[in-house]
């Protein structure tokens, strides 16, 4: 099986900080990426013969294999070379047949051939564009085994995750489950923060189930006896506006508020304005997910994302790298931006189980992607740091 290994470290993981250096030393914001990632493209390509398929039930299989290359712990370029590329699950001869092409020629002529012969080129670029800065699984492990200085955040020096769901809203597990599962991490702190009332979709929380949430977490914070915290979070919706679905009063009732936005995600004019009075609003600690985009699907908020991250800064509102897999979002290249504005982050799972709990490594590989320190990461400070932020950001 080739599921319970990891390959070799390789010269890549030595060279990453020169890689690093030589990265940002070019112009901001540049498509150029600092590694390179063949199990991503491989999955990118069966993503491309899927746009092209005639009815969803062909598409399937495409799909099927591409999720299957993203989330391999191994180089698919190893698979290739020792004949067990047809090991990995879902992946066909058709899949594997375009895979190899891209392993041996640096491209795929079974893509280029279906592309030429189809009516829905701009269908594929079109998802091309909406895949950029992402990592693979393999790729993420990769960057998390790269030398880097100690004062890079890491694994270790990650003490909780601070945007996750529970039944509460639209998250499949309780709140102590989840906060055992995070123990079980070796974390010492967790931020719960379900939807707030006006996401119906998510089954947002009424203030009178906050209520009743908080005194469950103060419930199971005594029990804890200090061993383990959990900080009373929230998720806000932010509006087309710029405005959110809580007002400040009811803002005023956590410990700390993630403003993020959920709708209008897909409109190409500038919403600079939008995220702005998101970042200024009273009693906003963190901005979620701040693009909203989504693998493949859509691209997200277009915004001047510099004076965003300015703005953020001056307030100390936390910019989030959200790992989820599929969201990746604030990528690496926006958060060398984030960091040179002098933001500060929050690396979260945006869990809604446990097993999504793992999706904080995405998160925490971006930011070593752009050099960003501990000390610059919420979920490394200690609790009495956190305390005295989350107050201020209601002062």
């Amino acid at each position: 099986m080739i599921y319970g290994r990891m390959p070799a470290r390789s010269a890549w993981s030595v060279n990453l900080a020169t890689q690093r250096k030589n990265a940002r030393s070019k112009k901001k914001g540049t498509d150029e990426a600092p590694i390179e990632d063949v199990n991503l493209s491989a999955a990118g390509l069966l993503y491309d013969m899927a746009a092209l398929q005639p009815t969803e039930r062909s598409q399937l299989g495409y799909k099927r294999a591409a999720r299957a290359i993203v989330t391999l712990p191994v180089d698919v370029s190893e698979l290739v070379a020792s004949g067990r590329l047809q090991e990995v699950p879902f992946v066909g001869p058709s899949s594997a047949r375009i895979i190899t092409e891209l392993v041996r020629e640096g491209k795929s002529a079974s893509v280029e051939a279906a592309l030429a012969a189809s009516r829905k080129t701009s269908k594929v670029e079109e998802g091309r564009a909406r895949r950029n800065h992402f990592l693979s699984a393999h790729a993420m492990e990769r960057v998390h085994a790269a030398s880097l200085p100690a004062s890079i955040v890491s694994r270790a020096s990650y003490r909780g995750d601070f945007q996750m769901h529970s039944t509460w809203s639209d998250g499949a597990e309780s709140i102590a489950t989840m906060a055992d599962a995070c123990m079980a991490r070796g974390w010492s702190c967790m931020g719960v923060t379900d939807h707030s009332h006006g996401l119906a979709i998510a089954k947002g929380m009424s203030m009178e189930s906050a209520i009743q949430q908080q005194a469950e977490i103060d419930r199971l914070n005594a029990g804890y006896k200090g061993r383990f915290r959990i900080f009373k979070g929230i998720e806000a919706n932010v509006l087309a506006d710029g405005s959110l679905d809580l007002s400040v009063e009811e803002r005023r009732q956590f410990e700390y508020v993630v403003a993020a936005p959920h709708a209008v995600l897909r409109r190409m004019d500038d919403q600079t304005s939008r995220m702005l009075a998101a970042v200024n609003a009273p009693g906003v600690a963190m901005l979620g997910h701040p693009r909203g985009r989504v693998y493949g699907a859509r691209g997200g908020v277009v915004a001047d994302w510099p004076r965003v991250f300015a703005a953020a800064a001056a307030r100390q509102v936390a910019i989030e790298i959200d790992g989820n897999w599929h969201r990746q979002d604030i990528d690496w290249t926006l958060a060398e931006l984030a960091l040179d504005a002098g933001c500060i982050f929050g690396l979260d799972s945006d869990g809604h189980s446990v097993d999504e709990l793992k999706f904080t490594d995405y998160a925490i590989a971006h930011a070593r992607l752009a050099r960003i320190p501990s000390t610059r990461v919420i979920n490394c400070w200690t609790d009495q740091q956190l305390e005295a932020w989350m107050s201020e950001r209601h002062g």
